[in-house]
């Protein structure tokens, strides 16, 4: 064989050598120990389930950039998932949105652009007009939607954040923590998984229309590791001088979803690196244990008192999630049903019980069980009639 031959074999395999040594494609057993890592803080979580497999400094409260625009794209599927804005719906720049500095998609005061590229402008390219603009459509102005931003933040219980605008430019008191951006960022995805429609785009494209005429303008994906690690679906990146960079990362494999937060890294490198390192210590150490049907088919409870003689059971979500270490298995888990003992009325929706697992006899969840119907109290004039009826109108057969 001759030496051009050996030299690009020789190639190859250093590259593939580099590639299997990457932290991003590890396929070994990581362990918590191993997880050396610079960010200052940091938090990786488990979504279906918001179990904590890692953080460190994780209620830290920092700067968060662009990372801030996970909670405007919340709000936004928000108004979208409740009717009251649709992809379509069109958004109109004003000069205050137009006016953002920092990471931009060159918007002119009075442009337009639907709701879907205005979406695509905040999650692909981080477009801080984008967002301001996105905030100003749903609420009216900025200062109307930071205050439904923090008031979502309370309701979600992200208890050391303060935002003070839509976008994450650095501003006195826009604070978060890595610990609340994981929070928000699962209320997201597991809300609204169609997230990853947006979020996993490399690169797109929209037309801006002004009055000089139509250009289309490129949009390429800030999130690197969507072409560094195979099973990255997105989500946020975020840089300023004084943030530093930061990211809500999240990945999917196997059935388990993570959501991996770096704040605050010292450069880009070492902020994806560190991603890559958490992802892989998730996906090596844990699996999901679900449960997609939590009671079967026509279940019914006794009620005592009521014009019937039970009421149907539902369950208030037919899944439950577990999430199971390396050391720990499925068979391990058991589930038990209970249920009170009622007597009517009984409400439609009212708690009749709930679905309680165990694993290995210590109880790690339950899921409440719901009266399907109303059952009414029986009444003197309903206990009369019922009897005249068998008496006088049931035939013996």
């Amino acid at each position: 064989m001759n030496r051009k031959f050996w030299k690009g074999f020789m190639c190859i395999l250093t590259a593939l050598i580099m590639v299997l040594q990457s932290p991003c494609l590890s396929g070994g057993q990581v362990h918590a120990e191993d997880l050396v890592l610079e960010s200052p803080s940091v938090i990786l979580m488990e979504a279906s389930t918001g179990q904590i497999l890692y953080e460190k400094n994780a209620d830290e409260q920092r700067h968060p950039a662009s990372v801030t625009k996970v909670m405007t794209l919340l709000l936004a599927f928000e108004e979208i998932g409740s009717g009251h804005m649709t992809m379509t719906d069109i958004v109109t720049i004003s000069e205050h949105a137009a006016s953002m500095g920092g990471s931009q998609c060159f918007f002119e005061a009075g442009e337009t652009q639907t709701v879907e590229d205005m979406i695509k402008c905040i999650i692909i390219a981080s477009g801080n007009d984008a967002a301001v603009a996105m905030g100003e459509h749903i609420a009216g102005s900025e200062e109307a939607f930071v205050q439904r931003m923090n008031e979502k933040a309370a309701e979600l219980g992200m208890v050391n954040t303060n935002f003070c605008n839509a976008c994450g430019l650095d501003a006195e008191g826009h604070l978060t923590t890595a610990r609340d951006i994981a929070i928000m960022s699962r209320e997201l995805t597991t809300k609204y998984p169609e997230i990853f429609n947006y979020s996993t785009i490399w690169m797109d494209t929209i037309t801006h229309v002004t009055r000089r005429g139509s250009s289309d303008f490129g949009l390429s994906n800030t999130n690197k590791l969507l072409k560094t690690y195979p099973y990255c679906t997105g989500l946020k990146t975020g840089y300023t001088s004084e943030a530093g960079f930061s990211i809500s990362a999240t990945a999917s494999k196997d059935g388990v979803n993570l959501i991996a937060v770096v704040m605050g890294a010292a450069t880009k490198e070492i902020r994806n690196s560190e991603v890559c390192k958490l992802f892989d210590y998730g996906f090596a150490n844990c699996r999901v244990y679900q449960d997609d049907m939590v009671l079967g088919d026509n279940t019914t409870v006794p009620v005592t008192g009521g014009k019937e003689e039970a009421v149907s059971c539902v369950p208030e979500t037919n899944h439950f999630s577990y999430l199971l270490t390396r050391e720990q298995t499925s068979e391990q888990v058991n589930k038990e049903l209970n249920y009170s003992e009622l007597t009517a009325p009984i409400m439609q929706g009212d708690v009749i019980g709930e679905a309680v697992y165990y694993y290995n006899g210590e109880r790690i969840g339950a899921v409440p069980l719901l009266a399907g119907n109303d059952v009414e109290a029986i009444t003197y004039g309903f206990c009369f009639r019922k009897t005249l009826y068998h008496l006088f109108c049931v035939k013996e057969k």
